[in-house]
This record gives structure tokens, sequence and C-alpha cells, in this order.
């Protein structure tokens, strides 16, 4: 990732980059909900940041999975 694209994030968009990046090698589906009570986040915050980042230029690859319980993402890396 390039440093023009990182000053375009916000910092709760970095915070959810980040932690997809850390994460996605040993887990492929994360919780809205979840990635929020990590990172002190509602779901509804995770879910319209995770957004900017899922229709950008990102080494993570973003899929909006599910919506039981909490919207569910797929993640690639």
């Amino acid at each position: 990732m390039s440093t023009a694209m990182a000053s375009d994030l916000t910092s709760k968009q970095r915070q959810i980059l980040q932690y997809l990046r850390e994460n996605a090698a040993t887990k492929t589906y994360f919780k809205s909900r979840l990635i929020g009570k990590e990172l002190g986040m509602t779901a509804k915050e995770v879910g319209s940041n995770i957004t900017a980042l899922q229709n950008s230029e990102y080494d993570v690859d973003i899929e909006k999975w599910g919506y039981s319980s909490s919207t569910t993402w797929k993640v690639n890396v």
C-alpha cells in the first residue's frame, strides 16, 4: 500500500485494514460486531468504514458475505 493511499484513509479505516491484514492469514470470515468489539467501535462504524476499504485498491479483498446477527465479511489477502 502506498503512503498516498494510506493518508486517504481515516484512522478508523486504517485500524480496520490493519486488523484484517493481521488476522486474515488465519481466518476468512469476520463479523462487523466482532471487529468492532476488538477495535472499540460499533458494528455500524465498522460496516460504514469497511465499505470504503472494499471499494479501494488495497492488498485485502473484502466481500460482503452475510447479514445474520451482524454483517459478515469474507476477507482474502
